[in-house]
């Protein structure tokens, strides 16, 4: 609710977008960071706490000119306090979390018309002392936002992206229960990448193999050779990194296959990112039986004296739209001899394949404009051409 009070209200979205430290705890609006001169003509930081007036999920209107106070009572350039300023002085605690030693009164010549020119009105009355021992002090510390507690967010902090951009209710749209990602190889760490910075509840990532160094130079960051030498398994090694951002990320040290694959049932969405055309089936398969969607990828690069050439693949599957799967999907095995079967694989590519993988996903569930509803695209490596076909109307 207060993250999306925020979102919703241009001046409480404008402190933000500008660096105020703000928070909204039990009907009050904190201003953290607050620069101001002590009596000993030290620079100290403290919190302005305004009471919130709301119009449904919005702020309001100020409904008055007076603002409480945490930290020693503001002081001149001199050293003297600010005493047009003082309403009362009271060490006191408002709601659970919200301590004020002090309330001002400073009456503006017109009321306050938004909570932004009553937050930046009094930060430069406390600051500009503050500027005089210290010009490069302001309150504008840009500090990552932590989610309240009540907060469901399954981020560690909070999207400031989605607000700055004013897309919150669009990203709202991939708030989904449980996503699946098949394969943490190249193109599938990728996805885990940009998956990662969505509001999706659960990522679940699916893959029995060791991250070794052949994967580091194809998969995002950069592993030291002392975490290489550990030989970490692909998805704890990669869900300890994201997990540093999303806070439900669950690794499974394991392939998907027919004894595993009804977990995969009851997933929002599925990623699958193997070469594995027998295991592919076998995934495939069970959630067309779940009625799942699901993107899979597939990468074909062969090596010539001109270069490198190939195609990538990524093909959708949905409820509503999936009789083209069998033609476009390879089932073969990894050892035959097809386009498929060639495993050179190159950071780049797997990166836009990852990206193709997501972008399609984001305009499945209505993130994106879709006005041709492709459920299958190959994009020419040797040609720098994007087709689509499998239209659904």
């Amino acid at each position: 609710m207060s993250q999306r009070l925020i979102g919703r209200s241009p001046d409480l979205a404008r402190l933000r977008h500008e660096g105020f430290n703000i928070r909204i705890r039990a009907g009050f609006l904190l201003v953290h960071d607050v620069p101001y001169l002590n009596a000993d003509k030290v620079v100290k930081r403290g919190t302005l706490v305004a009471k919130l007036k709301l119009a449904g999920e919005v702020a309001a209107v100020p409904e008055d000119h007076v603002i409480h106070f945490d930290g020693d009572y503001p002081c001149r350039a001199d050293g003297s306090e600010i005493h047009g300023l003082r309403n009362s002085s009271e060490a006191k605690t408002l709601a659970e979390g919200v301590p004020v030693r002090h309330t001002f009164s400073a009456r503006p010549s017109v009321p306050f018309p938004d909570f932004y020119t009553k937050i930046t009105n009094y930060c430069a009355i406390l600051t500009g002392p503050a500027r005089s021992v210290d010009p490069t002090v302001t309150a504008k510390t840009f500090a990552p936002p932590v989610p309240d507690e009540e907060d469901k967010s399954p981020f560690h902090y909070v999207d400031t992206a989605s607000s700055r951009a004013e897309i919150d209710l669009l990203t709202d749209k991939l708030a989904l229960s449980k996503v699946a990602i098949i394969g943490l190889g190249g193109t599938g760490s990728y996805v885990l990448d940009l998956v990662a910075k969505t509001p999706v509840d659960q990522i679940h990532l699916y893959d029995a193999d060791d991250f070794l160094t052949h994967n580091a130079f194809r998969a995002p960051g950069a592993p030291s050779l002392a975490e290489l030498e550990k030989r970490p398994r692909k998805v704890e090694y990669l869900a300890a990194i994201y997990s540093k951002m999303h806070k439900r990320i669950y690794p499974h040290a394991v392939h998907v296959s027919a004894e595993n694959v009804v977990e995969l049932d009851h997933m929002a969405f599925v990623f699958i990112c193997i070469d594995d055309g027998p295991a592919k089936k076998v995934i495939i398969d069970r959630l067309h039986q779940a009625n799942v969607p699901f993107v899979d990828t597939g990468m074909g690069v062969y090596m010539s004296e001109g270069g490198l050439g190939g195609l990538l693949r990524i093909t959708t599957s949905t409820p509503e739209h999936r009789d083209h799967i069998a033609q476009r999907i390879p089932f073969a095995d990894a050892g035959a001899e097809d386009e498929y079967a060639k495993n050179i694989q190159v950071a780049d590519l797997n990166a836009l394949s990852a990206a193709l993988a997501v972008i399609r996903w984001k305009k499945h569930f209505g993130f994106y404009m879709d006005f041709t509803k492709e459920h299958h695209c190959t994009f020419g490596i040797e040609v720098q051409a994007l087709t689509r076909s499998e239209e659904h109307t």
